[in-house]
């Protein structure tokens, strides 16, 4: 039950995220005076609806999107003479920007305010701020320390729960990404030097890394504190630089998504680099950590909502892609007929007027249909090889 329930959550966040989605476009259309007709959540058959003014409200069957419709979109689409002037096509180039971009705006707001949410009412996960492994596992799977197993090279130098790592080997580090990536590079059975910082005194320890048969890098013995309390101002700061390192993250694995699609189906798929997943994968995901034995609600909170952040700052950043049929495709549609009209307008020519959009039906089908294919292979994927955390 608690793994459905973890499903679920994740389903009514991404529905509540499309619909605010939406909200955007339909807000920012009707404050310059744009005809919108309709406001649906879903496609297909409509299981709901009711009208309020010009525009229908209204729930549809398959929960799989949702969508605005203004009037006059393009000059693909015929309407009535006395609703021209109230046409998205009839507004200034600035004005439909701001209606193209509302709703990538919508997703960005939801992602930073769900961060500021998780530090401000638990705290902050990604600090350098440790918590002790006492021994070195002797297997991967190993939980607790039998009275046998050697020390670890953190409990040997003296190090304690609390203890916050500034620096390794010189690199400064602040947050427990940058702190493992830097152990990560040295050996098992190399010495480096952590720079500490306990009771606000720093020094620093020369400390042997331990070797681990199922690890590249050596291990310390160290794992994150759970939640380190932070005030509201500091909560805004660290809401922003996550925001930024979920930004990059998602560029990244934008980037790396043609060079993984050969290992979707490999063993071990994370490991391997085939860590790309769908939208079932990312609920599949949720259901396993809010079913975990072991997680206190806290983590299993702020797992949610953060991976509820990430995928709204993902999906802000996907929309704005200058691919039609995407707002950002429809974005440079606007962009490069605003330019072109400025230049006839210098140039003492008459305005050339809207793009005709019937000629780059092409380049959305194509987009659509590369789309779909990958989307089909990302589900088949996660259906038939799902990851697995650990």
């Amino acid at each position: 039950m608690s793994y459905l329930l973890g499903v679920l959550i994740f389903v009514i966040a991404l529905l509540v995220s499309i619909m605010l989605h939406e909200l955007g476009h339909l807000v920012t259309a009707k404050s310059f005076g744009m005809k919108a007709t309709k406001f649906f959540i879903g496609f297909g058959n409509t299981i709901w609806s009711r009208r309020r003014g010009e525009t229908e409200y209204g729930i549809k069957a398959l929960p799989l999107g949702g969508f605005v419709d203004i009037t006059g979109m393009s000059n693909l689409d015929h309407v009535d003479p006395a609703d021209e002037p109230r046409t998205f096509r009839s507004k200034p180039a600035w004005q439909r920007s701001v209606v193209l971009l509302a709703g990538s705006f919508m997703h960005f707001v939801i992602g930073f305010v769900l961060l500021f949410a998780i530090l401000a009412a638990f705290g902050n996960q990604n600090t350098s701020v440790i918590a002790l492994d006492k021994c070195v596992p002797v297997k991967k799977t190993q939980v607790n320390c039998p009275a046998s197993a050697p020390r670890s090279p953190s409990a040997l130098a003296g190090l304690h729960s609390g203890d916050k790592i500034t620096a390794v080997d010189g690199t400064p580090v602040a947050t427990w990404n940058e702190l493992t990536t830097q152990i990560s590079r040295h050996r098992g059975g190399t010495s480096v030097a952590f720079t500490i910082e306990r009771d606000g005194r720093q020094f620093t320890r020369h400390i042997t890394l331990a070797k681990l048969s199922w690890r590249n890098g050596g291990f310390l013995g160290v794992e994150p504190t759970p939640f380190v309390r932070v005030g509201l101002v500091t909560a805004v700061g660290d809401a922003g630089q996550q925001f930024g390192q979920v930004v990059v993250g998602s560029a990244e694995g934008l980037a790396r998504l043609p060079g993984e699609i050969p290992k979707l189906f490999s063993p071990n798929r994370a490991k391997s680099g085939g860590g790309v997943t769908s939208v079932l994968g990312v609920s599949e995901a949720t259901g396993q950590v809010v079913s975990a034995s072991g997680v206190g609600w806290q983590e299993k909170a702020a797992f949610v909502l953060f991976v509820v952040a990430s995928v709204n700052i993902f999906v802000g950043l996907f929309n704005l892609l200058p691919f039609l049929p995407l707002d950002g495709g429809k974005l440079v549609v606007v962009i490069f007929e605003g330019l072109r009209s400025a230049f006839a307008r210098l140039r003492r020519r008459p305005d050339p007027g809207p793009v005709d959009m019937q000629k780059l039906i092409p380049l959305s089908v194509g987009f659509l249909f590369v789309f779909v294919c990958l989307g089909v292979l990302l589900i088949a994927a996660d259906i038939f090889n799902p990851i697995q955390l650990q």
